[in-house]
C-alpha cells in the first residue's frame, strides 16, 4: 500500500523528479561535450632507486640492513625535494638551454610522486609528447648530474639515487571522472527531483484523498470525480458508518 501511495504522489508531482535531471544533463552536456574528443593527455614515469652505502668496519650490527633501513627513511625526504619549486627552477633552467621553456610552477603542478620501499616513482602528466619528453630527459640529467648535492642538503653526503627505467611517454585515456561525471550528474538530479517531489507533498496541506480525512477520523460523505461522471459517489465505508448511527 505504501509503495502505491509513493507512486501517486511521484505522479502527481511528477515534474521535480523529470525536468530537474532534464536540465542537469542539457547543461551538463552542453559544458562536459561528450560527443568531442578529449584533448590528448600523456604520462612518463620514472622508477628512482635510492640507496645509502654502507658504513664498513662497524661492530655489533649488519651495516647491510641499517643501509637499507637508512635508504627508506631518505625515500620519504627526497620525494618531498621532487616535489619542490628548487627542483622544477633546475629542469626550467635545463630546459632553456634546448630551447624550452616552462614555467617551474607549472612543472611542479604536474609532478607526482610515490614511494615504495627504497623505490621513487615520479609521474609528469602533460598535454604535449615531445615537451613532456623533454621533461623526463631533463629530470633524468639533473638527477644524474646534481643528485649529491639535494642529499648533501638532507645530511646524507654518501647517498645515491639510480635511475631504474628509461623515461617513455605514453598517451593516457580517460579517466574514471570523465566516464561517469554526466550519468552521475543525472543521478544526482534525479535523486533530488524525487527528494523535492516529497518534500513538496509534506508541506502541502492541502485535502486531496479520502484516506486523508478518513486518518484523522472524519467521515467522508461524498467525492467528487475528478475524471468521469461528475456526480456525488458516496464511499462504502462512509454508507457503513452513517447505517451505523
Amino acid at each position: 500500500m505504501e509503495l502505491r501511495a509513493y507512486w501517486a504522489i511521484l505522479r502527481s508531482r511528477w515534474a521535480a523528479p523529470v525536468l530537474l535531471p532534464l536540465l542537469v544533463a542539457v547543461f551538463s552536456a552542453a559544458q562536459l561535450r561528450p560527443w568531442q574528443e578529449p584533448a590528448p593527455s600523456y604520462a612518463v614515469t620514472m622508477r628512482l632507486l635510492v640507496g645509502v652505502l654502507p658504513i664498513e668496519g662497524a661492530d655489533g650490527y649488519d651495516p647491510r640492513y641499517y643501509a637499507w633501513m637508512t635508504s627508506e627513511y631518505l625515500v620519504d625526504d627526497f620525494s618531498e625535494v621532487l616535489a619542490t619549486e628548487m627542483f622544477a627552477r633546475a629542469i626550467n633552467a635545463r630546459l632553456t638551454e634546448v630551447g624550452l621553456s616552462i614555467p617551474a610552477n607549472l612543472i611542479r603542478g604536474h609532478a607526482n610522486t610515490g614511494e615504495q620501499h627504497r623505490i621513487i616513482s615520479l609521474t609528469f602528466t602533460w598535454h604535449n609528447a615531445d615537451e613532456l619528453q623533454a621533461i623526463a630527459d631533463a629530470t633524468v640529467a639533473e638527477l644524474e648530474e646534481n643528485a649529491e648535492s639535494y642529499f648533501t642538503q638532507l645530511g646524507t653526503a654518501d647517498a645515491g639515487v639510480h635511475v631504474l627505467d628509461s623515461p617513455a611517454v605514453f598517451r593516457q585515456g580517460q579517466s574514471a571522472r570523465q566516464r561517469v561525471e554526466l550519468p552521475l550528474r543525472i543521478i544526482l538530479a534525479l535523486i533530488a527531483g524525487i527528494g523535492i517531489a516529497f518534500l513538496r507533498e509534506y508541506l502541502d496541506d492541502t485535502v486531496r484523498r479520502r484516506e486523508q480525512l478518513e486518518g484523522i477520523g472524519l467521515i467522508v460523505l461524498a467525492a467528487v470525480p475528478k475524471r468521469g461522471n461528475l456526480g456525488m459517489t458516496l464511499s462504502s465505508a462512509s454508507l457503513r458508518r452513517l447505517s451505523s448511527k
